[in-house]
Order: structure tokens, then sequence, then C-alpha cells
């Protein structure tokens, strides 16, 4: 939508221009008919929902209510025919309106209006956001002694009755916890309670109930892309997983920890009554599916593991002689791996990857170990992301080695996904219906 309103003030002012300097005159009247009727058109086309009001539109309504003034103030006071027709004039306006336009659309162009896929199931869904402050641990990345915070938001049937599964989800590197949103609306609205982390100083960005704003940190953005451009040996590679995994699995211990007491102590917020403590899933992308899969062997009360596109690092328990050394105890849970031709492609040109790569590894000991590949995709299809803001994932396909490009429709995509994500979980935490993988 963002595009198209773009190519029609392109050729309305393109026309315009042509037509001013046909006539040899500013046609200020005209300019401010178009003005008006740009903004009435905005407005009703918003109206209609062929433009659905949302933050992505706030620039261009503000640039057309103020020029839809100017121009009843024009015409109202029969102003603009004094000065006349200049050709450099006419062009520079023609250029400066087209520049104000472009930059007004930038939220549409960037993150532009796009189907969302239908939840299945049939209760409406709220949302709850939470702050928890581990008093426990000092945070790294500020050097100030202040305790580590890490910021949560729930989805969970509206009209409840009874209790729930809950699930809880880690996002990759340079996420955030609203990546999935379209599986969480999936899983919440067919009966689950849903726990999204965001990981500070790990996530895009951010905020608190305090009202701060942080961004991801710039020295373990760099760290990340040295890994990945293998600007660093082996062992520096398995030490920077380690403690970036590390944080991480102690953020979700944290978060499963706190949820599980606030149900205890029946706190005042509602979604911690929902919560059935003996039914607890795990869900993660890329490093936030390692993350997943190791805190199901950290605890003995985590039911099912589902790892979107990521190798799980916390398998490699040592290095030794220059090579990664796999876990060789039996893993304990049932586990999905969602893969992308990411890392499908990285598994085809191993030999035996089974006995290298922890995501296979953990299939041949796992109670019930799933393979699922979704041909055409990458890395980032496996999220929300390709239909949230295709320019972002273009930018971090050219920039991140090893992602390629995607020819799967986004949408089907990832309606797929979660429909094989729920099944899974009804199998390992409703007791409800089969699962094959297939």
């Amino acid at each position: 939508m963002g595009t198209a309103v773009l190519f029609v003030a392109l050729v309305v002012e393109i026309g315009f221009a042509l037509y001013r300097f046909v006539t040899r005159s500013r046609q200020m009247q005209v300019r401010s008919y178009i003005e008006v009727g740009a903004f009435i058109a905005f407005v009703l086309f918003t109206l209609t929902s062929v433009i659905q009001w949302s933050f992505r539109w706030y620039l261009l309504a503000g640039l057309l209510l103020i020029w839809a003034v100017v121009g009843l103030w024009r015409l109202f006071r029969h102003q603009g025919a004094a000065k006349s027709f200049s050709p450099t004039r006419t062009v520079f306006s023609t250029i400066g309106t087209l520049l104000l336009v472009f930059v007004a659309l930038i939220p549409a162009l960037v993150f532009p209006q796009h189907d969302v896929p239908v939840s299945t199931g049939a209760p409406a869904v709220a949302t709850a956001t939470f702050t928890y402050v581990d008093e426990s641990r000092v945070e790294t990345f500020t050097g100030t002694g202040e305790a580590r915070r890490v910021n949560v938001k729930f989805w969970f049937p509206q009209e409840a009755a009874g209790t729930y599964p809950l699930v809880v989800f880690s996002h990759g590197t340079g996420g955030i916890k609203a990546s999935n949103t379209s599986t969480f609306m999936e899983l919440a609205s067919n009966g689950y309670v849903v726990c999204s982390i965001d990981h500070p100083y790990h996530s895009l960005f951010t905020t608190g109930d305090d009202g701060k704003l942080v961004r991801i940190d710039p020295g373990y953005w760099q760290e990340y892309l040295d890994v990945v451009n293998q600007n660093v040996d082996a062992a520096t590679r398995y030490q920077l997983s380690q403690q970036w995994l590390a944080l991480r699995t102690a953020d979700m211990n944290f978060v499963l920890d706190t949820i599980l007491a606030r149900g205890k102590e029946n706190s005042a917020a509602a979604v911690y009554s929902l919560i059935d403590p003996t039914k607890i899933g795990l869900m993660g992308h890329s490093i936030g599916g390692a993350e997943s899969a190791q805190v199901a062997r950290e605890r003995n009360d985590i039911d099912a593991v589902v790892n979107l596109d990521g190798d799980l690092l916390g398998e490699y328990v040592d290095f030794v002689n220059g090579q990664e050394v796999l876990n060789e105890q039996p893993y304990p849970v049932p586990i999905l791996n969602i893969y992308t031709d990411d890392l499908q492609q990285q598994l085809n040109m191993i030999p035996n990857a089974v006995d290298v790569v922890a995501a296979e590894h953990v299939l041949t000991t796992a109670p019930h170990g799933y393979h699922v590949y979704l041909p055409g995709t990458n890395h980032f299809s496996v999220t929300d992301l390709p239909l949230v803001s295709p320019f972002i994932v273009s930018l971090m396909t050219r920039s991140i080695p090893g992602v390629g490009a995607s020819s799967a429709d986004p949408l089907a995509t990832v309606e797929k996904m979660n429909g094989i994500v729920l099944p899974f979980f009804d199998v390992y935490l409703k007791d409800e219906g089969t699962f094959t993988g297939e």
C-alpha cells in the first residue's frame, strides 16, 4: 500500500507540474483542491480499511492534514495568485513535495500492510506484559551494578475456563519478543498460555515497565558478526556461543521460576492462575531454539521443545583437539526441529551429520524426535519478520553470511509452520491427537 500511495503521488505531482508548465501558471487554486482532496481520500480509505490505520500512517496523515488546512486557508482567502510562474520554482516545488511524501511514507514502506495469519482457535486472545527483576544476577552489559531485568509478554485465552499448558518462547539474535506473534496467537486461541522473552542487549530493542529503551549491545552484535563471518577461530567461536547461551538459559530459567512462583502465590495478575504448572513447553528461534533445548536438559518440569532453525549449541559440552564434543547423554523430552533451506543445506553438505551436528544428534536419543524441513525458506521465514518488513529481511539477508534468499510465500510458510507446531504441542502437552512430523 505504501508503494501504491507513493506511485499515485508521483503521477499526480508530475502531472500537475506539466499542467503548470503548459498553462504558464502556478495554479494555486488547483493545488489547494489537490491538497484537500488528498486528505479526504486518505480519510475515506482509512474508514473503509483499504488503509489499515496504524503507526505506519501517522507521518503521512499529519502531512496531509497540514496541507489540507493550508489549502482550505488559500481557498477561503483567495490567496496564491500574486506570484508569477517560475519554471525553476515549479521544478523544485515538485521535487520537494515528492521528498516530503517519501519521508512520510518511510514507515509504510519499511513496515508495509500485510495479511495476518488467521488463528484457527475459537477464544479471543488477551495479552499482558511484565518486567521481572532478577536480584541474584548483576547486569553485565552496563557496569552499573544494577540487577538483570527481563521483559516478557503473555498471550492467553481472554475468556478463560480452567488452566492451560504454558509455552515459553525465546527470540534469536537481534529478535524481539513479538517476533512470532502469529504463532503465539495460534497457540493462545487454541488453549495455551504463551510467554515470550525479550533478552535485554541481545534483542534488537526492548522496553520495560520503567519505560527505559534498551537496544542491542554493539559489542555483542560485533561478536555475533565475527562468529558468522568466521573471523574468529573455532575455539573462540565455541567460547562465545557458550557465553551467550549461558546468559539466555539463565534468563529463561529465571522467567520460568518467576511464573511458577507467582502462580503459587496467587498473584493479582490473572494470567498466572491460568497456567497448568505440570504442562510446560519451550520454543525458540535460532539461538533461542538452542536455549530452549538446553533448558529442557537442565530442568525436570519441561515436557516438549520446538526448535526453529537453530543448531543446538548446548549439546556441545566441550572443545577438545580443535573440535566440539557432543553430549552423549540421551535427550530427555520430545523435540521438534523445523529447518529452513539455510540450515538444511548446511546439513546436506556434512557427511554423517547426525554424529557432528547437535540439532540432528538429539533426534537419535530423544524419546520422540522430529525433523521437519520447509523448502524455499530462509532463516527468517520461521518468524513473522518477512510479513512485517520484507525490507529488513532483505538487509539482513545481504549482511549475514549463510542466510539465503527465500522463494516461499511468507504467509503460507508461517501458516504451515503454525500448523505443525500446534499439533506437536497438542500431543505432548495436552495428550490430544497424533503427530508424525510428515
